[in-house]
C-alpha cells in the first residue's frame, strides 16, 4: 500500500479541524508527522481548487493572524468564513488560547 503524500496528510488533518476552531500551519504539519513543513502546508492550501470542501480557512499563522495581506479579497473571505464559524477577532487577531484546536 502506498504511503499518502505529504499533501494528503495535510488534507486529512485539516478536514478534522472542527467548526469554531483554528489550527496553525505548524500545528497541521506537526499533526501530520512532518513538523518542519509548516511552509508546505501553506503551499498545499494555495493549490486547492476554488470549490474545495476542505475547511482551509481554519488554518492561520502562529501569531493568530490570517496570512493574506489585510484588506485583500482573500483576507476578507477567510475572515468572514472564520467569523461565520464563530471565531472572534480582536485587533485583527484570533486568540489561540481560546480557539486553537486541541485534538
Amino acid at each position: 500500500m502506498n504511503e499518502p503524500s505529504y499533501q494528503e496528510k495535510f488534507w486529512q488533518i485539516i478536514s478534522l479541524i472542527p467548526s469554531g476552531s483554528v489550527a496553525t500551519y505548524g500545528q497541521v504539519a506537526e499533526l501530520a508527522g512532518l513538523p518542519s513543513m509548516a511552509r508546505a502546508v501553506g503551499r498545499t492550501l494555495s493549490q486547492l481548487p476554488k470549490d474545495t470542501q476542505l475547511p482551509w480557512f481554519r488554518v492561520i499563522n502562529a501569531k493568530g493572524e490570517i496570512s493574506f495581506p489585510k484588506d485583500s479579497p482573500p483576507y476578507q473571505r477567510q475572515r468572514s468564513l472564520l467569523e461565520a464559524d464563530g471565531v472572534v477577532f480582536i485587533r485583527g487577531k484570533v486568540s489561540l488560547r481560546q480557539y486553537k484546536w486541541q485534538p
